[in-house]
């Protein structure tokens, strides 16, 4: 699975990796997790746009929020009813600079990794997204009706280690760049059998990998010693 990931470029860097007119100014984060907000390329009716979502997607036909997966398996996809129809008119890309992976190292005892591209370039992870609506049904005060507002929301898709990754964890997230990651945004697409030899894993001789200390285990830390290599 994928729990965290940096995102600490400035938006212009994305924006010129990722041929984008512009980037919603964020904060740099050393350790983006679930619930937080992300970035992401999604096609609307005028072309490609940068949206800020909710990392951790709810489906449009949740209850409530309570229901939401920040990982989906490329594996079952097109096949889960809570990811088939985002699959299907709701691809969206996932800019990011790294990933942190935990190695189990005894019953209660994890290190964590940090997995990057060499020469430290961005990349995205494939996603879907989809936008829910919370329920009501009673009239709110003023206060409350924030809570009523839709939720955008997304996930990153996953596929099977490759050689890196497999002396860590058996799963990585689906990484996307130049013409596969326009590939996986084309609206035009619809035959989902058609994408799914997108979902593979990265070459595993593009990318690097490190052990880095304990920070990263809690939310609260956001520094770029979260990314510092473990001497």
């Amino acid at each position: 699975m994928c729990g965290r990931f940096v995102r600490a470029k400035m938006p212009e860097v994305y924006a010129k990796t990722f041929d984008l007119m512009g980037v919603p100014s964020m904060p740099s984060s050393y350790n983006v997790a679930p619930t937080q907000p992300v970035l992401a390329m999604r096609m609307n009716e005028a072309g490609k746009e940068c949206a800020v979502l909710r990392w951790g997607l709810i489906p449009f036909w949740a209850k409530d929020k309570k229901m939401n997966f920040i990982n989906a398996r490329g594996d079952t996809l097109f096949e889960k009813p809570a990811f088939k129809a985002a699959a299907k008119r709701r691809r969206c890309l996932i800019l990011a600079d790294g990933y942190f992976e935990w190695k189990t190292l005894g019953p209660k005892k994890k290190q964590p990794f940090y997995f990057r591209l060499k020469g430290d370039a961005p990349f995205a992870f494939a996603g879907i997204w989809d936008t829910w609506t919370p329920p009501h049904t009673q009239p709110l005060s003023q206060e409350g009706r924030g809570e009523l507002e839709p939720i955008e929301s997304c996930a990153i898709i996953t596929t099977d280690a490759n050689e890196l990754s497999q002396p860590i964890h058996d799963r990585m997230p689906v990484m996307l760049r130049g013409a596969a990651a326009e590939a996986w945004l084309d609206p035009a697409v619809e035959e989902l059998a058609s994408l799914a030899h997108l979902l593979r894993p990265f070459a595993a001789d593009d990318m690097t990998c490190y052990a880095v200390g304990p920070l990263v285990g809690n939310v609260k830390n956001n520094s770029p010693e979260c990314i510092e290599p473990l001497v």
